[in-house]
């Protein structure tokens, strides 16, 4: 029995190609839903399905992002409402899809083609080369691999610190000071490399030798001579901010 994941952000839409699959294909059992990218690449880790039905557009991980990573796993078969560079390149015969909202006469054509892949046990395409042209044309950027650990000297003893624990990053001349809540550490790299590696939306630059984590910051204070002061929480130390990059608290 050939069986399958259905993975899109919109419930009512899952719930359309499932009944629709049910029609034209009663031997296709369903294995499990998703509501986003992400969801999906763990379903068929953990189900091994033979197809993953999978929405181009939606949250955490696009479609094209899940099938990138689901690989040869899964046999792909795109969900789309309207994108007409998907539509060409499936047409080309590069991949299935099933136009929202899911078409009986469409939907019975996919799976013809589906059927016909599954009894003759092709192997999953190589779709790496396809989905990166594909995202491109559709205006699908991939997200940037930022940073997610930092190794890092504290004494003799190296440490893995996850990014999302560091308070700031401050740079002299020879070093980076690493803070976190409890404790420091020194690594080599300078703040002006580290900003082109972090993802921007959680370390501002506030200072050319300076990058602080946003989620930290409990306030923005003025000194005697002017100067803004960012407030760390936990923290009694302040951290200076260079004119340069005042307006990011300018709503503050």
């Amino acid at each position: 029995m050939p069986t399958a994941i259905i993975a899109d952000d919109e419930r009512l839409m899952r719930d359309q190609l499932k009944s629709r699959l049910e029609q034209v294909w009663p031997e296709l059992e369903i294995l499990d839903e998703a509501k986003n990218g992400e969801e999906a690449v763990t379903l068929v880790e953990t189900h091994k399905p033979d197809l993953a039905f999978l929405d181009i557009r939606m949250p955490v991980k696009t479609g094209l992002e899940a099938a990138k990573d689901i690989g040869n796993k899964a046999h792909i078969v795109f969900i789309t409402a309207y994108d007409q560079y998907a539509i060409q390149a499936f047409d080309h015969g590069a991949v299935d899809y099933v136009l929202k909202p899911a078409d009986i006469e469409r939907l019975t054509r996919t799976v013809e083609r589906l059927k016909a892949r599954l009894t003759a046990q092709s192997q999953p395409n190589d779709m790496s080369s396809m989905l990166s042209q594909l995202a491109k044309q559709m205006g699908i950027s991939p997200k940037p691999n930022y940073l997610q650990w930092i190794q890092a000297s504290i004494g003799q003893e190296l440490r893995l610190i996850p990014v999302e624990e560091i308070l700031f990053f401050q740079s002299d001349e020879k070093y980076t000071r690493v803070q976190t809540a409890t404790y420091e550490a020194l690594i080599r790299k300078p703040v002006r490399d580290l900003a082109d590696e972090l993802d921007p939306a959680l370390f501002w630059q506030i200072h050319r030798s300076t990058l602080v984590n946003a989620k930290a910051i409990s306030g923005v204070v003025r000194d005697l001579r002017g100067r803004h002061l960012v407030q760390i929480k936990g923290l009694t130390e302040k951290l200076e901010v260079s004119r340069s990059f005042v307006h990011l608290f300018k709503q503050m």
